[in-house]
């Protein structure tokens, strides 16, 4: 056997493990929010995979601040908790759907929803200036109320368009 071909047998173990160790790019996407109605672009907000995100409000009748957290899961829009300030109408813990435990200020969190949203969006009506439902990712926050007060949005986690795709 030849010195240099002795010298790529002992390589070859080498290259591998530094290829399996090598870092993965993780699964990057947006949130993208259109009009219902037409399609028309609103929003676009970057969330890297494991990142997370708010959806943010006031009670209607109570005015108290209520949040839903999502979180990119893999490419998969993930609702993970709520917080809820109090139990006002229309809010609630649904048993099976979580747990339920106190903030420490009178309100609670439902931990462990960990529900993925269907067809990776879902439609909002954002309510009026004093509801002001609003967007919120770790670098940005828009007002869904702003751009589109009683209008239907869609909301959507898309996967970031300058990702590899790869074909079937």
């Amino acid at each position: 056997m030849t010195r240099a071909k002795m010298g790529r047998l002992l390589a070859a173990p080498f290259l591998s493990l530094a290829l399996i160790s090598s870092p993965v790019p993780a699964l990057a996407g947006q949130l993208v929010v259109t009009l219902a109605a037409t399609g028309e672009e609103l929003a676009r907000m970057p969330v890297d995979e494991g990142a997370r995100w708010s959806v943010l409000w006031h009670h209607s009748v109570d005015g108290y601040e209520v949040e839903d957290i999502y979180e990119n899961a893999g490419g998969t829009m993930l609702l993970k908790r709520s917080h809820l300030p109090d139990f006002g109408a229309g809010l609630g813990h649904i048993p099976g759907r979580g747990r339920q435990i106190s903030d420490g200020e009178g309100g609670y969190w439902i931990e462990d929803i960990d529900e993925p949203v269907p067809g990776n969006a879902y439609i909002l009506r954002p309510g009026r200036a004093a509801v002001n439902h609003r967007l919120r990712t770790e670098g940005d926050e828009v007002s869904l109320t702003a751009l589109a007060e009683h209008q239907r949005v869609r909301i959507a986690l898309e996967p970031d368009a300058q990702e590899p795709t790869t074909a079937p």
